[in-house]
């Protein structure tokens, strides 16, 4: 499982597909129709981002004959929003099949309109560089005398974003002679190595696995189930309702075990088909999306509010015992496998109060995930360790007399879990609070809650707190021990608290307490770091810091990044912050940092033949994402090559994997092979 998420295959990913049309609206208006297909998971940035964010749909022209552009850049169809913690701000994206409109009216008799698209797409895992798709439309317009109000428009040499032309002068395409350009590559540096990474990659057996995800969803839900397990809702039903199958049919065992079975799988068809039932109810945009908006959460930190305070005793959330008595009675009327479902609905229903808050939880989880399986899966795990107690205690019942007796232990159980769901709900307020712009809960905020949240949960294991459900401990005369005495078990759980509270400390002051990162708010929120972190001799141009790797005798780590790939970000805060991994790049590797959406413009714009087609490289990003392509056959980020000072790769490549122990020893690996 760890090579699935080690390395990432050299590969050209293509999973957006875009056509371009023309549609005449009348005489005198135009639009030019980007259609796309999107491969599923993947999305596309809209027309709407602020700078600073992801690439952005962007429509600019090279040559604008006879044409004035009407408004900018729209999207037909739904244009999904949600926050992006990483940037600090909303953004919005198009799903499956996007449709982007530009409206031009005609000015003159004829009209000549060339130009290009860019547009930027990302998953979970990587990101494209920004990628253009061209156009080129001509034709005649209305007579000219209908035009002759309007003044005709001088072409401009400079291309400019299409939605900001409007009251600038057209635009000139440049000279053919000016895209005679020199060669891009100018010396061996450039030379494919397609092959040879691929081969690599192989030898490595590096890929993606796909199960990874539905896995650990279906291990947190397992362990949200062990959590209810030990709740006092669940945790008493357990020996009485596997006494009852024993009893009631004690001459023949064999059918007793049966039926703790069928209980057992009762639970986990219920369960799962809720999850099922949340899937196709809401479908896996729709989770998605709820995961991602503002609102909602608000409403899930709320929800999460109301569970943690009913866990620490405040109320108890149940549901009508009209529903339970219901269903219970009919469990009593009726005979055979139905009588032992209903007898499981009724488990549902009754410890709703202890497996409520932890199934909102799960379910807020796992919506992240756009997956119609998702919520199931979660659900599976959750009733699979739910169902488990009682068909083992069937098949083995001199276990049960063993098993520990319900006690205060199990309110203990719950107090902690009404701190971990007050905890949690604090990650979606940060979500809203970064879409909103509130900076009520900026970085040190968050982790100065957090830091009294465990601190006092470990108070409370070692005694010095108590809650309205506590029950008292007596003496021998019947008295309330004041100070009871803590537990082994306690007192170790309130260690580790204690100690995880001591280690989020240092991150008010900007450490990047890494243990945290995905549940705190973005780097960029902080309002005080006691010091920043450098890579070393750290490059940005290919050529300089192949030329500065070889006159040292170094190797180079290269990095294809982005300025709007949230992943690269990732990895930077994630795994570049720690102390080995610095250790290894400042000191032993030349960096080098190819930012794949750099908008400089090169002196000259370069024509290059890639796949038959010829292809314009007008940026500095767009010549870096023409090395990638070109030399390593890839074209995502982040992907991250080591070379030798001859541009030859040393081991596989490196994808978006936060496995910092996985990320050192690839490192280790690279300068083994360049000493060899």
């Amino acid at each position: 499982m760890l090579l699935l998420c080690l390395g990432a295959w050299a590969q050209i990913q293509s999973p957006v597909s875009f056509t371009v049309s023309k549609r005449a609206l009348g005489e005198n208006e135009l639009e030019v129709v980007f259609s796309a297909r999107i491969a599923r998971g993947w999305h596309v940035y809209g027309p709407d981002i602020a700078e600073g964010g992801p690439t952005k749909a962007e429509v600019t022209l090279e040559k604008q004959e006879g044409v004035k552009p009407v408004g900018g850049l729209k999207v037909v169809g739904k244009l999904h929003r949600g926050m992006d913690p990483l940037f600090g701000m909303e953004v919005s994206y198009l799903e499956n099949q996007a449709t982007l409109v530009q409206r031009y009216r005609i000015t003159a008799a004829k009209y000549n309109v060339q130009g290009y698209l860019t547009y930027g797409a990302c998953d979970d895992r990587n990101c494209l560089p920004p990628t253009d798709v061209e156009f080129s439309f001509a034709g005649d317009g209305p007579k000219q005398e209908a035009n002759a109000a309007e003044p005709a428009v001088e072409p401009s040499d400079k291309p400019q974003p299409a939605d900001s032309v409007a009251a600038e002068p057209a635009i000139q395409a440049p000279a053919d002679s000016a895209l005679a350009a020199p060669s891009v590559a100018q010396s061996d540096w450039w030379k494919p190595m397609i092959g040879e990474l691929q081969a690599l990659n192989s030898a490595a057996g590096t890929g993606h696995g796909a199960e990874y995800g539905l896995l650990t969803i279906f291990l947190l839900g397992l362990l949200g189930g062990l959590a209810a397990l030990v709740t006092p809702c669940v945790w008493p039903i357990i020996p009485m309702t596997v006494s009852f199958f024993l009893k009631r049919s004690k001459d023949n065992r064999a059918k007793a075990v049966r039926d703790a079975l069928t209980y057992g799988l009762s639970i986990v068809v219920i369960y799962v088909g809720l999850g099922l039932l949340v899937s196709a109810t809401l479908g896996a945009s729709a989770l998605n999306d709820l995961a991602t908006n503002a609102v909602f959460n608000i409403f899930f930190f709320l929800m999460l509010v109301v569970f943690g305070a009913s866990f620490l005793g405040g109320f108890e959330i149940t549901l009508p015992s009209s529903w339970s008595n219901a269903v219970d009675s009919k469990a009593g009327k009726t005979t055979g496998l139905l009588s032992i479902f209903l007898m499981a609905f009724t488990l549902t229903l009754v410890s709703f109060s202890c497996t409520g808050p932890i199934i909102g939880f799960l379910l807020v989880e796992v919506s992240a995930n756009a997956s119609y399986v998702a919520p199931a899966m979660g659900m599976l795990g959750f009733a699979v360790a739910l169902a488990l107690p009682f068909t083992l205690f069937a098949l083995f019942p001199q276990v049960m007399k063993k098993a520990p007796k319900s006690g205060n232990w199990m309110n203990c159980v719950k107090v902690c879990l009404g701190f971990l769901e007050l905890a949690f709900a604090l990650k979606f307020l940060s979500v809203a609070d970064l879409a909103y712009g509130w900076h009520i809960l900026d970085r040190e905020v968050f982790l100065a809650l957090w830091i009294v949240l465990f601190a006092l949960l470990g108070a409370y294991l070692v005694g010095w707190i108590r809650f309205p459900h506590d029950e008292d401990e007596y003496d021998d005369m019947g008295q309330v021990v004041v100070n009871p005495r803590t537990g082994v078990i306690r007192f170790f759980m309130a260690l580790l608290s204690f100690a995880f509270a001591m280690y989020m400390v240092p991150g008010l002051w900007g450490a990047p307490v890494k243990a945290v990162s995905a549940f705190a708010p973005p780097m960029s929120t902080q309002d005080f770091k006691l010091g920043e972190t450098e890579s070393g001799k750290h490059f940005y141009d290919y050529e300089e810091g192949m030329a500065y790797a070889r006159e040292h005798k170094m190797p180079v780590l290269l990095d294809f990044t982005g300025y709007g790939c949230v992943n690269c970000r990732k990895m930077e805060a994630a795994v570049w912050t720690d102390s080995k991994v610095q250790e290894l790049i400042t000191g032993k590797y030349v960096l080098i940092s190819l930012y794949i959406d750099e908008k400089k413009s090169l002196p000259e714009t370069l024509v290059v033949e890639e796949n038959g087609q010829q292809r314009k490289l007008r940026t500095v990003g767009d010549k870096w994402s023409y090395l990638q392509r070109v030399k390593f056959g890839a074209n995502a980020q982040p992907f991250y090559v080591l070379l030798d000072n001859e541009g030859r790769p040393l081991t596989r490549s490196y994808s978006f994997d936060e496995n910092v122990d996985a990320y050192v020893r690839w490192l280790q690996e690279g300068l083994k092979k360049y000493e060899e």
